[in-house]
């Protein structure tokens, strides 16, 4: 199956040709949010293209004009996640006023994600490395690009905190960053469970140790 879109999209909305009527245009944006909200539930074998074309609105015709196959609406989905999920993640660290602080709102996000219903929807990235990393090179080699960097990412803000004092110099910022990333990671997966944000939040209390 192919990784690549067939028609790659180049703006935020789709025209699709319906014969010799008028062309349907839908929302790409809005369309990939709610194919990630199921292959992020049922996982990428779980789901089915019936599933995608119900949650996307769009009929099975739509889905093809605009993907060649699931995988291609697998994908796009991934980057499209990805994309939201770090913008995110940028705006809230952003309002930390030393390396410290914003290493804390990173952890705090992420433990924010990882209870109740958004726990329990879980995260495309750690869920495709689970079900596809090991037999799907493609997936892999974005997996582990999409992990990396995360992982430079916080490690970028340790080494912010040990610039502004805020963070000790001895503390290794790679290895610490490699262990956060972990703990990231392992919240997502636990929060499928169905656990708390108290059980959540004191993850972070604790991570945050490694850096007094």
């Amino acid at each position: 199956m192919s990784n690549s879109l067939s028609n790659p999209v180049t703006t935020d909305r789709v025209n699709l040709s319906r014969g010799r009527g008028r062309p349907r245009e839908f929302d790409m944006d809005q369309a990939l949010d709610k194919a990630v909200r199921v292959f992020s539930e049922r996982g990428y074998h779980g789901t089915t293209v019936c599933d995608l074309t119900q949650a996307m609105q769009l009929a099975s015709g739509s889905v093809y004009k605009a993907f060649k196959d699931k995988k291609s609406v697998f994908l796009a989905a991934l980057d499209h996640y990805k994309t939201v999920r770090d913008t995110q993640l940028r705006a809230v660290v952003g309002a930390g006023a030393t390396g410290k602080e914003q290493v804390r709102l990173a952890l705090a996000f992420y433990a924010e994600a990882s209870h109740g219903a958004c726990g329990l929807e879980g995260c495309m990235v750690v869920g495709s490395a689970a079900e596809l990393a090991t037999f799907d090179q493609d997936v892999a080699q974005w997996v582990t690009a999409a992990l990396t960097r995360n992982e430079v990412f916080i490690g970028t803000l340790i080494r912010h905190g040990q610039e502004d004092g805020s963070i000790p110099q001895q503390i290794d910022g790679a290895a610490t960053a490699r262990m956060m990333l972990c703990v990231i990671q392992g919240m997502r997966v636990v929060g499928k469970t169905g656990r708390t944000r108290d059980e959540m939040a004191v993850l972070v209390n604790i991570a945050m140790k490694t850096l007094a």
